[in-house]
């Protein structure tokens, strides 16, 4: 989940996105309550389970990349801040990959358990 080499599935992707963009909401609300508290020790801590989540956004969206052939580069146009992201991540989601061998790898639909 940490290594951004490889391929990943449209499927797992979609997964991976659902639940880490729900936690990326949910840091960012925690993020909003506490600094109007000024419980700092919440602030601090929901921020780098924000940065942790984001991470892991951009490695799977790195491997999804992969498996449409291009390169980790356009990854960067994901810290561009909504909407654009979100519609970046959603054509992600939505293009299909190589159907053969590129150079990041096999096709990960015939080694994909999920």
């Amino acid at each position: 989940m940490f290594n951004p080499e490889g391929r990943i599935t449209r499927r797992k992707y979609l997964v991976m996105f659902i639940i880490f963009y729900f936690i990326n909401i949910l840091c960012l609300l925690i993020l909003w309550d506490s600094f109007q508290s000024q419980s700092w020790l919440v602030f601090y801590g929901s921020g780098v389970i924000l940065i942790a989540s984001i991470s892991v956004l951009l490695i799977q969206a790195i491997k999804r990349l992969h498996d449409i052939g291009l390169d980790w580069k356009y990854a960067l146009y994901l810290l561009i801040p909504p909407p654009i992201n979100f519609i970046g991540f959603i054509w992600l989601a939505a293009k299909q990959g190589e159907n053969s061998v590129n150079e990041y790898g096999p096709n990960p639909r015939k080694t994909d358990l999920i």
